[in-house]
């Protein structure tokens, strides 16, 4: 049987895949936005899913191991762009990039449990907005600030001075039914992978035009995150689930979330 793993491609999922490359392996590029869906219905076996997605889907996947994407303070690549103060966009339009999923609920919480800030809708990055949310490799190429947007809030820090804790984006996720003999070998890829990825950035490290940043940020970016979950990590899933339940923010995307009022 050929494994097949859904690929988030941006710079900080990176290292997950470095030795999967060199495995007989079916990759497939997602947006953490569709990999849950993709896992859902059974185009893939395992992935980094978003972990709002992964609350749900428990009763179908498990976690694998500890494996995650969290960030210690700063995510350097998850960034709302506003017009005014972050404390003053009560009923203003908050463009959204498609690809978001745990971004957008972590954006949801903090507004309404830490700023007490009650936008009017959430809209596509396409209309005319008081501030925007962008994430990943875009987020990475717009984290000096947008020349219309005077305020900028990395959403990772402000979790992280709220609550006193690390924020977990992605964990990886395996079907319950999938051959124990798979898991093993897909657990010795990412360690082997995480390890091998790390020790080539230190030593071989060059500039990402695409990414406007040179050896030194992409240094100094991924040594602001943790693939591996400890307690701080566990305890902050465990409490970012307790405020999604406290919004009644509803598990299951809904496919108008763009547009509707929140």
């Amino acid at each position: 049987m050929t494994l097949r793993v859904g690929r988030i491609p941006y710079l900080s999922c990176e290292p997950f895949y470095f030795d999967m490359a060199r495995r007989d392996w079916h990759l497939v590029d997602l947006v953490p936005s569709a990999l849950a869906q993709a896992l859902e219905q059974g185009e893939i076996d395992a992935g980094p899913a978003p972990v709002a997605d992964c609350f749900r889907l428990e009763d179908r996947f498990r976690l694998l191991s500890g494996f995650c994407l969290a960030t210690i303070r700063q995510t350097g690549s998850v960034w709302l762009h506003a017009k005014r103060p972050i404390e003053d966009l009560s009923d203003a339009c908050i463009g959204v990039t498609s690809d978001a999923a745990t971004s957008l609920r972590l954006l949801q919480i903090l507004l309404a449990l830490k700023h007490q800030v009650q936008p009017n809708a959430y809209v596509t990055l396409d209309d005319p907005n008081d501030a925007c949310l962008l994430i990943g490799n875009q987020g990475l190429r717009q984290r000096t600030g947008l020349d219309a947007y005077p305020h900028r809030y990395d959403l990772g820090e402000e979790w992280t001075a709220w609550t006193s804790l690390p924020f977990v984006f992605v964990h990886w996720l395996v079907r319950l039914d999938l051959d124990p003999k798979l898991i093993a070998q897909l657990e010795d890829a990412l360690y082997v992978g995480l390890q091998d990825w790390a020790d080539g950035l230190f030593r071989f490290a060059s500039s990402r035009d695409d990414l406007l940043m040179r050896a030194r940020d992409i240094l100094s970016y991924t040594q602001g995150i943790r693939y591996f979950s400890g307690r701080p990590e566990q305890r902050s899933m465990a409490l970012f689930r307790q405020y999604l339940e406290q919004l009644h923010t509803p598990l299951e995307p809904s496919g108008d979330e763009m547009a509707e009022e929140h």
